[in-house]
């Protein structure tokens, strides 16, 4: 199938040839004749999958010759903000339509004086977006289109009430978009909450690493895990490191030891304020910040040159985490490193992240450090399914946490 049979603009199909887009990706191939048809979709997509081109260029499609704002996209960080919004640009054109894209850390009457002049499409953080509604610089009540991009992120990064505050500000009569990498139960309530009768789509995720990482796990007694960090950052080529842990408190940690041992770090997670976390990804994007210590809340969105090394400081649960935290570095044809920090506590995780790759990852212990791996304990890439699950831990049960296909979820949304 062409970009020409999905039923798009002519205009819309010359802007996105001139970008070098030869054939729809799976994603764009299911979402967008459904959503030209002005149906609720609710899909399950990664990023590097094409989801922004799913979603933006029906609408664009959809708003030609009309004027107002008329279509709103929720983005969980600033920086998957700017990307939407640059790609909605470059898909927009040969069509005559302004679009906007406001986040918080800039200043507000930027953004006022931007408003002001008016836009048809507006991309934004909700943070940001509920200041400017509550100060009266933006209508919504006009609105056709909303999009909930990485819906999974922004719950993660405590955005719900202010989500529930937007709905409160849009029409009920509308189209709904929404897009997230996984299903748990908060995210089937917002989606419960948000669309209607939807269809659902899904892309198969990139389970592969990008080229140009060289990986590496690295045995180690789970209590030498900050010392062996040390060491590691003495090493020559060093100079752009983002670390990440599983939890706040996890980083909280390491950037505290970080700082006594007079490494210059900053830190990124949910409970530091959008000002700080804006700092932060300053300082480390302009080298003033040679270390970057992060939760899961940096793995999307981030779009950083020059990243020498990513080090999972914890190996993490979901092995998709793994392929997008590694995809930090080696970005735009470069090469880089990534570093995973193997507890014993930890092969589980490691051996599953193997089955996702198809392949096993190189073993380095350095003396001192590690606690004797054997050949027993070396995770396997051909481990069938149910030992996978077995070496994670899986617990069956009613306490379980049961994630629904996006099938399932449709079906139980179809309201009426």
């Amino acid at each position: 199938m062409t970009f020409e049979e999905l039923g798009l603009a002519p205009e819309l199909v010359r802007a996105v040839k001139e970008l070098g887009y030869e054939l729809p990706t799976p994603i764009q191939a299911m979402a967008i004749p459904e959503a030209l048809a002005g149906k609720d979709v609710l899909g399950r997509a990664q990023t590097g999958t094409g989801k922004t081109a799913a979603f933006m260029l029906p609408i664009i499609h959809r708003l030609r010759g009309g004027d107002g704002l008329r279509a709103l996209v929720l983005c969980p960080t600033r920086e998957l903000a700017i990307q939407v919004a640059e790609s909605a640009r470059d898909y927009a054109k040969y069509c005559e339509m302004w679009v906007g894209c406001i986040y918080g850390g800039t200043p507000v009457q930027k953004d006022v004086r931007d408003l002001r002049a008016g836009f048809d499409i507006l991309v934004a953080t909700p943070g940001r977006l509920i200041d400017h509604l509550e100060r009266g610089n933006v209508d919504l009540s006009e609105l056709e289109v909303l999009v909930l991009d990485e819906a999974d992120r922004m719950l993660d990064m405590g955005f719900r009430p202010q989500i529930n505050e937007i709905l409160r500000h849009v029409p009920k009569k509308r189209q709904t978009l929404f897009f997230s990498a996984t299903l748990p139960n908060d995210v089937k309530s917002l989606a419960y909450d948000s669309l209607h009768n939807p269809v659902s789509v899904e892309a198969a995720p990139h389970r592969t690493t990008a080229e140009g990482v060289e990986q590496f796990v690295y045995p180690v007694d789970g209590r030498k895990k900050t010392q062996l960090l040390l060491e590691l950052l003495k090493r020559p080529g060093m100079d752009s490191v983002i670390v990440f842990t599983r939890t706040k408190v996890g980083a909280d940690r390491v950037i505290a030891q970080l700082e006594r041992a007079n490494v210059s770090a900053v830190v990124m997670h949910g409970d530091r304020g959008m000002k700080e976390r804006v700092k932060a990804l300053d300082d480390f994007r302009e080298g003033r910040a040679r270390v970057l210590v992060a939760t899961d809340v940096a793995q999307r969105g981030l779009d950083v040159e020059g990243i020498s090394h990513v080090i999972n400081y914890d190996v993490p649960q979901d092995p998709d985490s793994y392929v997008h935290r590694v995809g930090r570095t080696a970005r735009a044809g470069q090469t880089g490193e990534a570093i995973t920090f193997m507890s014993p506590a930890e092969i589980g995780e490691v051996r599953a992240i193997e089955y996702h790759i198809g392949r096993e990852l190189p073993k380095v212990e350095l003396e001192g450090y590690g606690f004797g791996l054997t050949t027993e304990d070396r995770p396997l890439p051909t481990l069938d399914r149910k030992a996978v699950r077995a070496s994670r831990g899986f617990r069956m049960g009613s306490r379980a946490r049961k994630e629904l296909s996006p099938e399932e979820l449709a079906a139980l949304l179809q309201v009426g």
